[in-house]
């Protein structure tokens, strides 16, 4: 195996980690389950750094660990959309990494914010569906006499859209001031 991809696997096993600590160390909004936390920025951060891939392997792993340290499942398709989907689109960030690091390279800190917070919006958005669909499926009996798919926008929202907004901001501070997280090492 090439150091390189050795490199890498390394990095989304600790990043994955990271990512479970940032996401027990959370504000808990529902006893059902959703939480503000800063667990999308370590699979951005991967993404971004190592490209499509990574990321999606970091939140997949990510999602699988929170299924062994305490979920809150009812089925088994429950499951794979609250945890092992909703994680691992938000590897999906990777569409801004090209970008991101020709702007990165030229230092203009405007066009690595844009594209940082299109990237968190993007992963931020695809984890909201899965989530969402989950909701709609096995959760409607909490929705009562209101509409599911309302109740479960609604339900979902309320720590999805702080969460994206907190990712967001917490990956533009982090990566515009750091810039050389963004860059893989290189390896001889």
């Amino acid at each position: 195996m090439d150091r390189k991809k050795l490199l890498m696997m390394v990095e989304i096993a600790i990043f994955a980690a990271i990512g479970l600590v940032l996401d027990q160390v959370s504000f808990k909004m529902w006893a059902q389950g959703g939480s503000i936390s800063f667990v999308m920025v370590p699979i951005m951060l991967m993404a971004i750094r190592w490209g499509l891939t990574a990321g999606l392997t970091t939140g997949l792993l990510i999602g699988v660990m929170q299924m062994m340290f305490g979920a809150y499942i009812v089925h088994w398709l429950q499951a794979i959309l609250d945890y092992g989907l909703a994680f691992t689109v938000v590897g999906l960030a990777a569409i801004v990494r090209k970008p991101l690091l020709e702007a990165t390279q030229s230092l203009n800190k405007v066009k690595m914010a844009l594209y940082i917070v299109i990237g968190a919006l993007v992963g931020g958005a695809l984890r909201f569906v899965s989530h969402l669909l989950a909701g709609v499926v096995f959760f409607k009996e909490y929705a009562g006499d209101d509409n599911v798919w309302a109740y479960s926008i609604i339900y979902n929202s309320t720590y999805m859209v702080p969460a994206t907004i907190l990712t967001a901001i917490i990956a533009v501070i982090l990566f515009t001031s750091a810039p050389r997280l963004l860059q893989k090492v290189k390896t001889t």
